[in-house]
């Protein structure tokens, strides 16, 4: 009988454990804390795809027991589909709850853009945002094929087919038909922060010629909000909301794969980064070394 107890008693303490260390991983909230949560959202490094984080948003928008959502962005801004699906969807959860933003060492372009769909922009008096531009980049190789000697044929069905190909120069036509394009997203990029800042479109293009702003000069200009830390936005929030004490921070734990454990974090998360920078054609990017 004895024994049988001591199994027993065993057993409860490994499911107690085990239930603490899954809600633990799973970033659940402890007992007794449902009426103080807020929902955080990390946005790190080059916008390339905008699945999870629509879901994350999504789920923390329909969650009854979240209160408000903070969005903390440390990104130089990305590929321009994905940040406007991004921008959307929190257009859509700010109109369940309160969503705050909070800028960390850099939040330009589109890191900047996305941010623009939330109700209030925090943002430390260094950090680096604006941005507010569009670019596209080509590499061409004809030179260095010339040297070694090296042939292209390219057989297509259309004259524009090969457009912004690196292995000849772009012709006046096709530099133009670009042009055009890049014009047509810098305008959706212009009026959805004029529309959401609440500025004149002609003093925002004064401004949004791609140049880069402090913190402090993006206050001035009426880029951002609030000159703060994330604790900042997190605690303004949270009376925001009717929280009293301190709020419970609710976030998606981050997934780390195989590159983590055989590089290290530094090595393998710069060595993503760089793959990443590689992808965006159009894009709503700072093209500094912002990304290490």
């Amino acid at each position: 009988m004895k024994k049988f107890l001591l199994f027993t008693v065993i057993l409860l303490v490994l499911a107690v454990a085990a239930f603490a260390v899954y809600r633990h991983f799973a970033g659940g909230p402890e007992a007794g804390s449902r009426d103080n949560q807020i929902g955080l959202v990390n946005i790190r490094g080059v916008i390339i795809d905008s699945r999870e984080i629509v879901k994350e948003l999504d789920e923390l928008a329909t969650d009854e027991e979240i209160k408000g959502i903070i969005i903390r962005i440390n990104s130089p801004g990305g590929a321009v589909a994905p940040s406007q699906e991004i921008y959307q969807e929190i257009r859509q959860a700010a109109q369940r709850k309160p969503v705050y933003s909070s800028l960390g060492t850099v939040a330009a372009s589109g890191g900047y853009y996305i941010a623009c769909a939330s109700q209030k922009i925090y943002a430390n008096p260094g950090t680096l945002t604006g941005s507010i531009g569009v670019i596209m980049q080509f590499t061409n190789w004809r030179k260095i094929l010339d040297r070694f000697g090296i042939d292209n044929e390219v057989i297509k069905s259309g004259k524009m087919k090969d457009i912004g190909s690196p292995l000849r120069a772009m012709t006046p036509e096709e530099k133009q038909l670009l042009q055009e394009m890049v014009d047509d997203v810098y305008r959706q990029f212009l009026d959805d922060v004029a529309r959401s800042r609440h500025l004149p479109l002609k003093k925002l293009r004064e401004i949004a010629d791609g140049r880069v702003f402090s913190g402090r000069q993006a206050r001035a200009l009426g880029l951002v909000d609030e000159l703060g830390s994330l604790n900042r936005a997190v605690n303004d929030l949270a009376a925001k909301v009717g929280i009293v004490g301190k709020p419970l921070l609710v976030e998606k734990k981050e997934k780390k794969g195989l590159l983590y454990y055989l590089l290290g974090e530094r090595l393998a998360g710069r060595l993503a980064r760089r793959l990443e920078m590689e992808t965006p054609l159009v894009s709503y990017l700072l093209p500094l070394g912002c990304d290490r």
